[in-house]
């Protein structure tokens, strides 16, 4: 992901929703429980860990049982230092003390809580990155210390790819033809990673990085539910047994949830647009421009898709009064630079979410070269009977103008290439007319004609005409 693209915008749930997700976590919930349970008794070691005998306490405490429950209780316990819950008074006493965050459990803002969140988040994703115990205890030398040669592992590459996957699971979350809410599967997002995107039939070396891709990512989830990033099915246990056992069960090879299904949370959403902007990325979330001027809004939604386009509208015209809002929509939608036509088709549809209230600032602007055609068109879809009809030069002028915003906003799309179609059919002399508009992007327009329309003589004529506007411009 470029840091200079912006990213779609995402609907993100209100902060305090966010903060009651957040402390219901089991990760930060148990870091919480663990912080208030520490007393004058509780010992930890020189990396600020809980020692070792107190596990079994700190495990009966959050009432874990059974082989993991010590390892969870640690896990927990370094979640509590990480985030201030609590603090280490003492190095070589090892003695603690409730940290000074955790009174903002109770009566921290939501934004408070979400911060502790989001330390934790950071927390979780460094372990995330750190090589399976097995793999650690295999490199490890007669003396006791690791040979990190030997483990084939680059923190910063480790890193580096984990950020580079939440991306892409955060683009596929917040991309209106991607998922949405649902599910990833996990070899997909793998081979987002790997996988060339000029690359055809993936070769066999190509497949055999995705399936190992996948396999890191399946302990990497694991690691990431916990402090609710994600909603993860992990990889089915029996796709890792040896090729001449027999399943327990029938299974279904077709079922590509078996391999792995991962989806961002919506607190998961949340946290992942904190660390892209903190990366200096471009993350909108809808209703980012709410107290920003119409011409903050139209630009930006230029660039949004059609849906986030029209929420982020919404949220706009929710705090305006209609006639207010129109009067300041269309003012911004003017002007002559190349990025205008665009604007006045967003102009067009916020329009369209307003009622009748703002029929006065549309006839302000009937007799506007550039506002008057858009306007009739608004009046009139609203009954309105004494709306002066268009002249032929308006009417030329609208159609180059609509052309050109669609241009901008979906390229040689198949709709546009319709619209062409349909204008040609219906118009014989249209080309004729069309090249003496006077606007701006008329020999651009013609010129997109010309390549879209399939008829071979109605595209020449198309370029003939986009070279006399040219001329007839100056260019």
């Amino acid at each position: 992901m470029s840091d200079s693209s912006p990213l779609p915008p995402v609907r993100l749930h209100s902060e305090a929703e966010l903060a009651r997700d957040a402390l219901a976590t089991p990760l930060l919930s148990r870091a919480v429980r663990l912080a208030r349970w520490a007393g004058p008794d509780t010992r930890v070691g020189a990396g600020g860990e809980l020692v070792e005998e107190q596990l079994p306490a700190a495990a009966a405490e959050l009432g874990l049982d059974g082989g993991d429950a010590a390892a969870y209780a640690s896990e927990a316990w370094r979640v509590a230092v990480d985030t201030g819950l609590v603090e280490v008074v003492d190095e070589e006493e090892g003695t603690v003390t409730a940290g000074a965050d955790l009174a903002l459990v109770l009566s921290g803002a939501p934004q408070d809580v979400l911060g502790l969140w989001l330390a934790a988040l950071e927390a979780v994703l460094a372990d995330a990155g750190v090589p399976d115990l097995d793999d650690i205890v295999e490199a490890m030398g007669e003396g006791g210390e690791i040979d990190f040669s030997e483990l084939d592992w680059d923190p910063e590459a480790e890193a580096e790819f984990l950020d580079g996957v939440l991306g892409n699971l955060y683009l596929l979350t917040s991309s209106e033809d991607g998922p949405g809410d649902g599910p990833v599967p996990l070899p997909a997002l793998a081979a987002s990673m790997i996988v060339p995107d000029d690359m055809g039939e993936p070769t066999n070396d190509v497949l055999e990085q995705v399936s190992d891709a996948m396999m890191r990512l399946d302990d990497q989830f694991r690691l990431l539910e916990p402090i609710g990033l994600v909603d993860f099915q992990p990889v089915d246990e029996s796709l890792m047994a040896d090729a001449d056992e027999e399943p327990a069960a029938p299974v279904d090879d077709t079922d590509v949830s078996r391999y792995g299904m991962v989806r961002l949370t919506p607190l998961g959403v949340y946290g992942i647009r904190a660390r892209l902007l903190e990366a200096g990325f471009a993350a909108p979330a809808v209703g980012d421009l709410a107290d920003k001027g119409a011409d903050v809004l139209l630009d930006s939604t230029s660039a949004f898709p059609p849906a986030a386009a029209q929420a982020e509208t919404e949220q706009w015209l929710d705090r305006r009064e209609p006639l207010a809002a129109a009067r300041e929509l269309l003012a911004a939608a003017k002007g002559a630079d190349a990025g205008a036509p665009l604007r006045r088709l967003r102009c067009q549809q916020a329009l369209s979410l307003v009622g009748t209230e703002a029929s006065p600032a549309l006839r302000d602007v009937l007799d506007d070269a550039e506002l008057g055609g858009l306007a009739r068109v608004w009046l009139t879809e609203r009954g309105a009977s004494d709306v002066p009809p268009p002249s032929e030069g308006m009417v030329f002028w609208l159609t180059v103008d609509t052309i050109a915003a669609q241009l901008a906003a979906e390229g040689n799309s198949a709709e546009l290439q319709a619209l062409v179609e349909g204008l040609a059919a219906q118009h014989g002399g249209f080309f004729a007319a069309a090249w003496r508009v006077d606007h701006p992007a008329t020999p651009d327009v013609l010129e997109a004609m010309g390549r879209l329309h399939p008829d071979k003589r109605v595209a020449k004529e198309a370029r003939k005409a986009a070279f006399k506007a040219r001329s007839q411009q100056g260019g």
